[in-house]
């Protein structure tokens, strides 16, 4: 196993996404803070380019790689956000990008892509393996696997967005991320554990998919099937190797958020905060809520990973809502 990234990296990604990456807004919500009885931070990684933090660690791994491999190019395998991470990236670097997506990814993640100038291979996410046909591609035609999380260079990336909340708004007393393959959370964990060391960090899953939490509380990794949510960013089957040992030396619990609770939170941010987040960009703001008795008067940052969702199905969820 590579050795594990350190803040070290984050601080080197940092500069090399400066002037390509958006260092996207912090936005505050009275209505939020009078709910949980807190002061609560979001960092609005909707607003990102491609409109997720993804693009932080897409871009910081492409552009480490040599001359060689920019030529012969790169492969990667994602629902969506990792794939048009790495599709702009690559088009902004000039390099050939092969995006493997699952079949019944979102239409405009897939459009997105192809936008970009990504070749998309489709596959079917229930009974293919995603996995094995990257590295098929990568084998035959001399390309780059970098997969969605489990790679040094998209860990300390996804960290430079925690680096620059903390470098705005100070010290923290806790922080909610989302948890697919736990790229952004031990990304997130490397910089609060250097920039606000007392702050509790916790990693919340898609109640329908909590491999994390499983992983987390027994002690090594948990492989599930993939798990059926709304919340398709955070559909992961594993943490990673490189992600798993990180995430448990500092970050504090894994939680889990109900569909109907995104749903409910899509809703509120939609209709008070006037953004736009995909289901798996809420479910840090879910856990908060179910932990106010706990929040009261403290410091409170909230990162909401992406806002990539098809406006038909952000309405026919927002319609559902009783």
């Amino acid at each position: 196993m590579s050795s594990l990234p350190t803040y070290g990296d984050v601080e080197f990604a940092a500069k090399r996404i400066k002037g390509f990456a958006h260092p996207t807004p912090v936005m505050t919500s009275r209505t939020v803070n009078e709910e949980l009885g807190a002061q609560v931070f979001f960092k609005c990684e909707n607003l990102q380019r491609m409109g997720a933090f993804k693009f932080r660690g897409g871009f910081n791994a492409l552009s480490k790689f040599s001359p060689a491999q920019r030529k012969a190019g790169v492969v990667a395998f994602s629902s969506g956000n990792h794939a048009q991470a790495i599709a702009l990236s690559a088009r902004l670097l000039g390099i050939p990008a092969t995006i493997v997506m699952p079949l019944d990814a979102p239409v405009a993640k897939v459009a997105a892509t192809k936008g970009y100038g990504g070749n998309v291979v489709l596959y079917d996410r229930y009974t293919e393996d995603r996995e094995q046909i990257g590295r098929d591609l990568a084998d035959k035609h001399g390309l780059t696997l970098i997969p969605p999380y489990d790679h040094p260079d998209v860990i300390a990336g996804q960290g430079t967005a925690a680096k620059e909340l903390i470098e705005e708004v100070g010290p923290l007393d806790a922080f909610f991320a989302p948890l697919g393959g736990g790229g952004l959370l031990s990304g997130s964990a490397l910089a609060l554990r250097a920039l606000s060391p007392d702050c509790q960090i916790y990693g919340v899953e898609p109640e329908a998919g909590n491999d994390g939490q499983q992983s987390f509380r027994s002690g090594s990794i948990v492989h599930i099937d993939t798990p059926r949510t709304i919340a398709d960013g955070a559909q992961t089957q594993h943490l990673g190797n490189l992600t798993f040992p990180i995430i448990q030396r500092d970050v504090n619990d894994v939680l889990t958020a109900s569909d109907a609770e995104l749903v409910a939170c899509m809703s509120f941010i939609a209709s008070r905060m006037k953004l736009i987040v995909e289901p798996t960009g809420c479910l840090g703001l879910a856990a908060a809520r179910q932990m106010k008795e706990s929040l009261q008067g403290k410091r409170i940052g909230i990162l909401l990973s992406g806002g990539n969702i098809d406006m038909e199905r952000f309405a026919q969820l927002l319609g559902s809502q009783p």
